[in-house]
């Protein structure tokens, strides 16, 4: 709370800022980009964290890339499907020249995917990859990838930024020293400040600049000392900033999806009456309206409708109270003996303002709610070890439906996945497996869709919304592109232009 208090005083001082932007604007031509968190690692090999997913994409080419609706395409290589457990990957002319002068051959693509795949260099991405049985090059053009048993997602599994071969074999520290194919080569790396790259194609540098606090980074945009940021900003900071003269708001629909979960295993949230009387307490429309601005789109699934695997079909829990206090009493609960539960959240402002409103609303209908904050490692620690009632979290970035599998099939509990409610239900399990062994792409997507539509009956998330991407600009940086994904690709093109002031049209 005085994390938001603080928050809104300094909303109240920014237009004293704006004020003193021209004499705090750097004046050299570089592109000032402000992150919540710069990248954990620059080798892609092991890249987890959105930030050094995003800034990794710069720095190196993939195999494969996605559509606006997930559907997977070619990037560095077309493939081909030679028999039902063969891949060949034939690799074209763009983005072959590493960043050390190099050139990338099928010799690359085979380094970067074998050491993925060994055990004992323990990169994250190898379960995705167990599949793989061997790869074979085939001249410098092609690879072939070898599979243990059919998998019709496969081409969408390779999205390992491409590391050259002989840097691999002389331990070079790509996590600090990167060296790839993508349109971006790193100049150098201030820490958790900054990180500072070069685009390639005209030279132009762009520095992501380290800023934690939200406010902060407006403030820094206002006074010209960064010139975008993406994401990672209240509602309330973003109603502000399109209100200033010297800056522009961008958005997108988004597909990071928001949700509550339960513990199954714990004797009160397991009960499905409980998990839906909270479902219908919620009203989600007016917290999208009032909260977030309608900075997001109601969800009723981990993928967004408009995905190739969505389930557009899937009707809403409406917010209804009377329901909710109904399905409340069939489950043991009134005003003599109320509903108890603890729900834990992060301790970052924005969530726990979100939290507190559900927690205001649960109350409402009889659901008293004991919330609880903690920094992100404890939080998360105690997500995966299965200590909670009930957590908000979000999925990002997600792109496959094999999601599913990791995310409530029984064999992913964790340290094996990520089945955090611990849900084990043998129908899910024969319909994620089914829906895997289909090869035919259109059928694969209705197994889905049924699947989804049995996960929203027994609710062991309560959808929230998918949000959406927001940029927030100087007028004068031109051509950015917000991307469905929320990547950063839009750097590609960017350029610093003439400023478009709303005093001069």
């Amino acid at each position: 709370m005085k994390s938001l208090i603080r928050t809104l005083l300094l909303v109240v001082m920014m237009p004293v800022a704006l004020g003193l932007s021209s004499c705090a604007r750097p004046h050299d031509a570089t592109i000032r980009f402000g992150m919540a968190r710069l990248p954990v690692t620059l080798d892609p090999r092991f890249a987890t964290d959105a930030a050094s997913y995003r800034v990794n994409r710069l720095l190196y080419r993939q195999l494969v890339d996605f559509d606006d609706n997930s559907r997977v395409i070619p990037a560095l290589a077309q493939w081909q499907l030679l028999s039902p457990t063969r891949y060949r990957f034939t690799l074209g002319v763009q983005g072959r020249d590493f960043s050390d002068g190099t050139h990338l051959t099928s010799a690359d693509v085979k380094a970067t995917y074998d050491f993925v795949l060994d055990k004992a260099k323990a990169s994250p991405h190898q379960v995705s990859l167990a599949n793989i049985e061997r790869i074979e090059t085939h001249g410098v053009d092609q690879v072939d990838f070898m599979l243990h048993q059919p998998d019709a997602l496969f081409p969408g599994r390779l999205v390992i930024g491409i590391v050259p071969a002989a840097r691999i074999a002389s331990n070079h520290p790509l996590n600090r020293e990167p060296i790839g194919s993508g349109p971006f080569q790193m100049l150098s790396w201030q820490g958790e400040s900054a990180l500072h790259l070069q685009r390639r194609a005209d030279g132009q540098k762009i520095s992501f600049i380290g800023v934690p606090d939200p406010t902060v980074r407006a403030l820094k945009l206002l006074r010209g000392e960064i010139d975008l940021t993406q994401n990672d900003l209240p509602p309330e900071l973003v109603t502000h900033l399109k209100s200033q003269p010297d800056l522009e708001v961008l958005t997108r629909p988004g597909a990071n999806f928001a949700y509550l979960g339960f513990n199954l295993q714990d004797p009160v949230t397991r009960k499905l009456e409980v998990r839906q009387a909270i479902a219908h307490a919620l009203n989600r429309p007016a917290i999208i309206k009032h909260v977030l601005g309608n900075s997001a789109r109601q969800a009723e699934a981990i993928l967004p409708p408009d995905h190739w695997a969505g389930a557009p079909d899937l009707l809403p829990y409406p917010y209804d109270p009377a329901l909710s206090r109904e399905l409340l009493k069939q489950a043991g609960y009134d005003a003599q003996h109320p509903l108890h539960l603890v729900y834990k959240t992060s301790s970052d402002p924005f969530r726990l303002r979100l939290a507190t409103i559900m927690q205001q609303q649960l109350a409402e209908v009889g659901i008293h709610v004991d919330l609880r904050s903690y920094d992100w490692g404890t939080f998360y620690g105690d997500i995966k070890a299965g200590r909670f009632q009930m957590f908000s979290l979000m999925w990002v970035g997600i792109k496959l439906p094999d999601i599913f599998h990791y995310a409530f099939h029984s064999d992913a509990l964790p340290p094996d996945g990520a089945n955090r409610g611990r849900l084990v239900n043998p129908d899910i399990d024969q319909m994620i497996e089914a829906a895997e062994k289909i090869q035919d792409l259109p059928q694969q997507a209705a197994a889905y869709r049924a699947l989804q539509a049995r996960l929203h009956a027994l609710l062991p998330y309560v959808p929230l919304w998918y949000e959406d991407h927001v940029l927030v600009k100087r007028r004068d940086i031109q051509g950015y592109t917000l991307a469905a994904d929320g990547n950063f690709d839009g750097l590609i093109a960017v350029t610093r232009g003439s400023s478009d002031r709303r005093s001069g049209r």
